[in-house]
C-alpha cells in the first residue's frame, strides 16, 4: 500500500482506490454525494446529519493531516434525504507544503467511493464590492492561479480518462440550477484560486477584479479539476468571510474567517441539505 512521500503520492490513483475500499468497509458501502467543508464550514456538520460512521482521514491510505485551524481532517458518512453523503471535514492546501496529488486525494477517494456529485465549499474574500460578509455565492467559473494542476506529471494509468480534461462545464449548470431553485436570490461569481498562505495585496485584488474574479481564496480549483477529470459533477459554494484587500481598509485575519463561518453555519447546512434532497 502506498504512502505519502516527500514528493506527494507516488501512485495517486491506486492509493485513492485503496482508500475508497477501506472507507467503504468502515462506513458500510458507497456514497452518492461528497461535500468538502472548507474553512469556517465545520459548524454545518451536525446540522447536515447526525450519527453515521466517522473516520479520521489519517487512518486511510494517502491522507495528509491538515495543519490549519478550522480543518479537522475527518470523514463522516451521513444520510441526507435518503442519499448517502460523505462529509470531508476540512482539507489540506498547497501552502502547507502539500503536493497537488495530496490536495486532491480526498476528492479522488470520494469519487472512487461512488460519489457522482462533489460539492466544494470554501471561505473566500469578496472582490465584488456588492458582496457582503456572510453571503454564500455559487461558483460560476474559476481562475486557477496556483501555477499547477493535479493532472501534471505522469499520464493517468489505463482505465482512467486522459489528462486533457475539458473544463468548459467544470461548474455544473444543472447543479447551479438546483441551488437556485432552493435559493432564488443566490448570486454567482468567478472564484480565483491562489497559492497563499498570505492574503493578497490591494494591487493584486484590483488586477484580479479586472481579470473577472469576484471571489478569491487558496483552495478548491485543483479539487474541481480532479473531480471533473473523473467524471463527477461539481457544485461550488463560497462563503464570503471578508472583503478583500483594497475593497476594505480593515485588516484581514484567519480568526475573522472562522467567525464568519460559525455565524453562517446553520444557513449553509440548510442550503446543502435542500440541494442534496433535490438531486
Amino acid at each position: 500500500m502506498t504512502v505519502t512521500g516527500a514528493s506527494g503520492l507516488d501512485d495517486p490513483f491506486s492509493t485513492a482506490a485503496a482508500a475508497a475500499a477501506e472507507l467503504g468497509r468502515r462506513t458500510g458501502g458507497p456514497h452518492d454525494v461528497a461535500v468538502v467543508l472548507g474553512s469556517g464550514w465545520q459548524g454545518a456538520v451536525g446540522a447536515l446529519g447526525a450519527g453515521g460512521a466517522e473516520v479520521l482521514a489519517t487512518e486511510l491510505p494517502g491522507f495528509a493531516p491538515p495543519t490549519v485551524p478550522g480543518h479537522e481532517g475527518r470523514l463522516r458518512s451521513v444520510d441526507v434525504a435518503g442519499r448517502r453523503v460523505l462529509l470531508l471535514v476540512g482539507r489540506v492546501h498547497l501552502y502547507e507544503g502539500r503536493s497537488p496529488a495530496e490536495v486532491v486525494h480526498p476528492v479522488r477517494v470520494a469519487v472512487a467511493a461512488g460519489a457522482r456529485v462533489v460539492v466544494l465549499t470554501n471561505a473566500a474574500g469578496g472582490i465584488n464590492p456588492g458582496y457582503r460578509v456572510g453571503q454564500t455565492v455559487l461558483i460560476l467559473d474559476h481562475l486557477n492561479l496556483t501555477g499547477t494542476s493535479p493532472l501534471a506529471g505522469a499520464q493517468p494509468p489505463a482505465g482512467y480518462p486522459p489528462r486533457f480534461v475539458d473544463l468548459t462545464d467544470c461548474w455544473s449548470a444543472r447543479l447551479r440550477s438546483v441551488a437556485r431553485s432552493v435559493d432564488p436570490d443566490i448570486e454567482e461569481g468567478v472564484y480565483a484560486g491562489l497559492l497563499g498562505p498570505h492574503y493578497e495585496t490591494p494591487a493584486e485584488i484590483a488586477a484580479l477584479g479586472r481579470a473577472g474574479a469576484d471571489l478569491v481564496g487558496m483552495s478548491t480549483v485543483l479539487e474541481a479539476i480532479a473531480a471533473r477529470h473523473l467524471g463527477a459533477e461539481v457544485l461550488g459554494l463560497s462563503l464570503v468571510t471578508n472583503a478583500a484587500a483594497g475593497v476594505t481598509a480593515a485588516p484581514i485575519t484567519h480568526a475573522e474567517v472562522l467567525s464568519a463561518g460559525a455565524d453562517a453555519a446553520p444557513g449553509l447546512a440548510r442550503l446543502i441539505g435542500e440541494v442534496v434532497a433535490k438531486l
